[in-house]
């Protein structure tokens, strides 16, 4: 469960939706109570009522839930159904590749669709062949359009530069940014070490648009940046289509607009001169390798057991024990046979979903059954009231009970009814990951070290190396849809 995950929730329902009974609070609720059962925290909440679904993507508040993505400041939305995202299926496009460019997530709780889970994953894999002959065609006609664009000064896309901000299409000073970005300058002139700039800047309080802390590396990036000095640049680098890589075009193709300055160009030539001179004098550091088990291997003493320079072994400094790398990938390879539940647990685990499903399916059928009831109800007496066949004081007496249960059956439904979603997705999640890991050891060989990283990382508690014993400790998968997660430890014999 990512207990970090920073979520918001979309709201759209259309005049003739709210005709039809569907009010904004009880999609909101319904968001709500499925974000709480993955233990995300919720930021925002983008409301779009009565707003119809053909085109959403110019408004305000598609805009603002955009430029949280883009930012960071959220990595995914809830929503209803894809119907309420958007209905025009080129903004649908328009949208999953966006949140896949950005690393977040949508999850439509009445498709049973979360691409933050395994089997959700798959929903952004068809949406990109379904948007791959219509990339392709208009290809050539988007990368004209950027040099035209920039030249006149227009956004290209993406946040403002850190210290400004889009108004009216044009970059402006942020009043809440531009001392930041101007105290930097100073710092730096004075200590000339961009860590020291960081930690002065977050000692202040001072943090990332994103409400981050303050690294060397953003220092750096920000020193370097010409819109400090009144020139933003743009059309500098092009997309390689994969996830978020970059690569910078010819300097050629680099246009730049002028815009208001926050330092003089006389600071900004000083700052980046120091950021030279140091650069030329230090080596680039080398490529730290990243073994398969880095960061899970733990001695009995408690010591962590990375992978020295040139070794062939992990290692405690502490205690001298160690394991050979090659020693360890082969243990973990051989407990990958009993990494699943036996045929008749995982049979049995389904069917216990399945029947905690139906249970809570019915319960919310009951419910929506009752709450048109005791609404009948509350319409017949006052009706009665309006053909003079009931007092006033009768009409208290008899409507307020049934009012108080109405209010009551009104926040069980979409608590209960995020409680379904997370089941359905929960389960459908864990039938794909069932699936794909059954022949997890057989291939094991087959597969790339990154590959291998990956599954190491997604299935690995930790792992702990006595003198002569191997203890991993396993994520077993599926999860309990009511317990903590599973887990079995294992043992291996081992010497060295």
């Amino acid at each position: 469960m990512d207990s970090q995950k920073s979520v918001g929730i979309w709201i759209r329902v259309s005049t003739e939706d709210q005709a039809k009974g569907e009010s904004p609070e009880h999609h909101e609720k319904r968001a709500m109570y499925y974000a709480e059962s993955k233990g995300w925290n919720i930021k925002e909440v983008y409301h779009l009522e009565a707003v119809s679904g053909k085109s959403v993507m110019e408004h305000p508040e598609t805009q603002r839930m955009l430029g949280h993505i883009k930012s960071g400041h959220i990595s995914g939305i809830i929503f209803s159904k894809l119907a309420r995202l958007a209905r025009n299926t080129r903004e649908l496009l328009d949208f999953s590749e966006i949140f896949r460019t950005y690393n977040a997530d949508l999850i439509s709780l009445q498709e049973s669709i979360d691409t933050s889970s395994p089997a959700g994953r798959l929903f952004y894999t068809i949406i990109a062949a379904m948007a791959q002959w219509e990339r392709e065609e208009i290809a050539d006609r988007v990368a004209a359009s950027v040099p035209v664009r920039a030249r006149m000064g227009k956004p290209l896309g993406g946040a403002a530069p850190f210290g400004y901000q889009w108004v009216d299409k044009k970059l402006i000073p942020d009043p809440k940014e531009v001392s930041v970005r101007k105290l930097m300058y100073d710092l730096f002139l004075e200590h000339r070490r961009k860590k020291t700039v960081a930690r002065l800047l977050n000692n202040k309080g001072y943090r990332t648009r994103n409400g981050s802390k303050f690294s060397d590396t953003t220092i750096d990036r920000l020193l370097r940046d010409p819109s400090a000095k009144g020139l933003h640049r743009a059309n500098y680098t092009k997309s390689l289509g994969n996830k978020k890589h970059w690569k910078l075009k010819a300097k050629e193709d680099w246009i730049y607009t002028e815009i208001e300055p926050i330092v003089s160009k006389e600071i900004w030539a000083n700052c980046n001169q120091i950021l030279d001179e140091q650069q030329s004098k230090r080596r680039p550091p080398a490529r730290k390798p990243v073994h398969l088990f880095t960061g899970l291997v733990s001695c009995s003493c408690g010591g962590k057991m990375p992978v020295p320079s040139k070794s062939i072994n992990y290692f405690c400094s502490k205690c001298k024990n160690k394991i050979g790398i090659d020693d360890l990938e082969s243990i973990f390879q051989e407990q990958l046979k009993t990494f699943l539940f036996s045929p008749e647990e995982v049979t049995k685990y389904f069917d216990k979903a399945d029947q905690l499903i139906r249970e809570k399916e019915e319960l919310l059928d009951n419910l929506a059954k009752e709450s048109k009831k005791v609404k009948e109800e509350m319409d017949k007496v006052v009706q009665l009231y309006l053909d003079n066949q009931m007092t006033k004081e009768a009409v208290g007496t008899h409507y307020r009970p049934l009012e108080e249960r109405f209010k009551q059956i009104d926040r069980q439904l979409p608590e209960l009814q995020g409680e379904v979603d997370f089941l359905k997705i929960q389960y459908v999640s864990n039938n794909e990951v069932l699936n794909e890991a059954k022949d997890l050891h057989a291939h094991w060989p087959t597969l790339t070290s990154e590959e291998k990283r990956r599954i190491v990382e997604t299935i690995t508690n930790k792992i702990t190396i006595e003198k002569d014993e191997v203890t991993i400790s396993l994520s077993s998968i599926p999860h309990s849809l009511k317990s903590p997660e599973w887990q079995r430890n294992f043992r291996d014999s081992w010497r060295t």
